[in-house]
């Protein structure tokens, strides 16, 4: 019986990897993931790849601050894709820690659970690498992608305040600003997919539609989307090893 992997790899052969372009990337991604698993992950590779994949995220993130308006959109693909820049001070994808007082304790907590986090994967990544021999190639990439998506939040978070002025609806972020103090700057999203308008959508569901009813309706950037690819293929190709 063939693996999913190998199957995966058949069918986009054939297929050239489609036509649909979220298709596209997601397909590519997994063919990637689980391409000749002969070739062995090492630190420097991981480190290598870490630092591209930061170095994307950051530059999205940073061209978004410094060339749009909060609010601002630019339709990449009408009806479905588009860059619209907003920003939050919450967890993935938007979502909001609500804190009392003057001082936003949700996010200094949310600061510390990030940088635990990416603490965590750092000595994981490097355990699996030396006394984890038998280590899948695709695990350590996926926690790569994981440990990169939780650094990138945490830079937005940790410098953005000390290094820009403030993005507001009329105004475009300068470099040498100070909107705020370390660990509360505010973390920059951009890709939305509003795909289609869902009315009378559930209460316990509203999480997945915007203000408007289109879902999908969760803002995010590169960083999150890391961290989604990557925790979905681990669970659907990786499950074997994660269950040992």
């Amino acid at each position: 019986m063939l693996s999913p992997c190998t199957t995966l790899r058949k069918r986009l052969d054939r297929r050239r990897l489609g036509k649909n372009q979220t298709s596209f990337v997601f397909a590519l991604t997994l063919h990637y993931l689980c391409s000749d698993k002969t070739k062995k992950m090492n630190l420097k590779k991981i480190s290598l790849l870490v630092i591209l994949l930061l170095l994307a995220d950051q530059a999205l993130k940073i061209w978004v601050k410094t060339h749009m308006q909060l609010g601002e959109a630019i339709i990449i693909f009408p009806d479905w894709f588009q860059l619209r820049f907003v920003e939050n001070n919450g967890a993935a994808f938007g979502m909001h820690i609500a804190s009392g007082g003057g001082f936003d304790w949700g996010k200094l907590l949310l600061g510390i659970f990030r940088i635990g986090l990416a603490g965590a994967l750092a000595w994981l990544i490097v355990h699996l690498v030396r006394h984890r021999k038998e280590t899948p190639r695709g695990v350590l990439i996926g926690l790569s992608l994981i440990f990169a998506g939780a650094a990138g939040n945490i830079l937005d978070s940790a410098f953005y305040g000390l290094l820009f002025s403030a993005s507001t609806p009329y105004t475009v972020a300068q470099f040498g600003g100070h909107y705020a103090g370390f660990m509360m700057g505010r973390v920059v999203d951009m890709f939305y997919f509003p795909l289609f308008q869902w009315n009378g959508v559930p209460r316990w569901l509203q999480f997945l539609v915007d203000g408007n009813n289109y879902f999908f309706g969760a803002i995010f950037n590169l960083a999150d989307a890391y961290i989604s690819v990557a925790v979905v293929y681990l669970l659907l190709f990786q499950y074997k090893f994660l269950n040992k």
